[in-house]
């Protein structure tokens, strides 16, 4: 008996036209979704920065208070000017005060003070968002620069220098002797470390007004402050040498007020993520200890640590206002302490403008950045992201 074999179709194995089209619909569905997501990101973020500022307007000029502040100071000026006049000590006193109130309002004409403060906020405002920095009331660069730009420009570096390697020393020392301690729990260094936490109560300039006390008025080891010796020294290695030697004090006092808490909460984060269930079979299975704490520990906790450092990061922008004020070190912190005695609201914006784009800027891409290291956010998903 002769069976017939049906010939085989090429195209039966092949993907059909309506499973490439829905792939293709899903496609177009994730990056509308993502767009989507993305759009709505940036306008929250971008709103949450204009309310900021805003408030930061009213409260650097007090509500008008300091533009009031200003008119006052113009009247003055104008008046002290005008004493030394001849031809204007010769007016009668009607005279002398239309001559006076003429300057004074052409003055506050070309600053905007004759507008309503309510006018006036939103133009701040809009300067601010724009990064129109303009120029300072009060202040001024070494260069003898009034633009904003430059006076921040200037002190910039210097705060970078002296946060950055304290905080970046905080943060990986915290980071390992954190993981460290999570192996050995209940151990002479875990207590050590508990006993030690509740000392970061205390601010960094108040470790180092006793750094000082010690090392630079008892025994003079160090310098009181500053950022070099005075003059600097010619030489690049010597004024490195004392750039180093000026550090000293300000970074073990960031440390100081910090790295025990920081080990502490490190090393209790890392005992919560060892005691799950895939680690304790992964102990189980007999893997080396090593291998646990990098692919079992330390991977799902990428997202908190890059989070952690990222905002380390943006935190190098404000400084610390006290500590810088207090070892008399010539950053962002003392130029914002310097700008909120002074009442110069356009240094003040442009600290809290720069600050806020970059902290928004860093929550918008650590979105992207946990979809990356933990595949189990799925960006763009609302309710769905696990």
């Amino acid at each position: 008996m002769t069976q017939d074999i049906i010939p085989l179709d090429p195209n039966a194995y092949e993907p059909s036209e309506d499973i490439s089209k829905t792939s293709r619909k899903a496609n177009l569905q994730s990056l509308v979704r993502m767009a989507r997501y993305t759009g709505l990101r940036l306008v929250a973020l971008f709103f949450t920065v204009v309310v900021g500022v805003y408030i930061t307007v009213l409260v650097a000029n007090m509500g008008g208070y300091v533009d009031n502040i200003r008119k006052s100071q113009i009247r003055e000026g104008i008046i002290t000017a005008l004493s030394a006049d001849v031809e204007f000590q010769r007016l009668d006193q009607t005279e002398r005060t239309n001559q006076i109130n003429a300057r004074v309002a052409l003055q506050e004409e070309r600053l905007g003070l004759n507008q309503p403060f309510a006018i006036r906020s939103f133009r701040y405002l809009w300067n601010a968002i724009t990064l129109n920095l303009g120029f300072s009331e009060s202040m001024s660069s070494d260069s003898g620069s009034r633009l904003v730009r430059n006076i921040i420009v200037e002190r910039l570096p210097s705060t970078l220098v002296l946060f950055g390697t304290a905080n970046l020393l905080l943060f990986f020392v915290s980071l390992y002797a954190g993981l460290g301690l999570s192996r050995r729990y209940g151990s002479f260094w875990d207590k050590v470390i508990l006993l030690l936490a509740p000392t970061s109560a205390a601010p960094g300039w108040f470790y180092g007004l006793f750094l000082i006390l010690v090392f630079a008025s008892l025994l003079g080891w160090l310098p009181f402050g500053g950022m070099v010796k005075v003059p600097p020294p010619d030489s690049k290695i010597e004024y490195a040498l004392s750039l180093m030697k000026h550090m000293i004090l300000p970074v073990i006092a960031t440390l100081l007020s910090s790295i025990f808490l920081t080990i502490y909460n490190w090393r209790t984060f890392f005992l919560i993520y060892a005691s799950e269930d895939y680690v304790e079979m992964a102990k189980a299975k007999g893997l080396p200890d090593r291998m646990i704490e990098r692919r079992y520990v330390l991977r799902p906790t990428l997202p908190n640590i890059i989070t952690s450092f990222a905002l380390l990061l943006i935190s190098l922008w404000t400084g610390a206002i006290i500590l810088e004020t207090v070892f008399n070190w010539p950053g962002i912190g003392q130029l914002y302490f310097q700008a909120i005695g002074l009442y110069d609201t356009p240094v003040i914006l442009a600290n809290t403008v720069v600050y806020a784009y970059l902290l928004s800027l860093t929550v918008f891409f650590l979105d992207f950045i946990y979809a990356l290291v933990d595949p189990r956010v799925r960006v763009g998903e609302g309710g769905q992201n696990r």
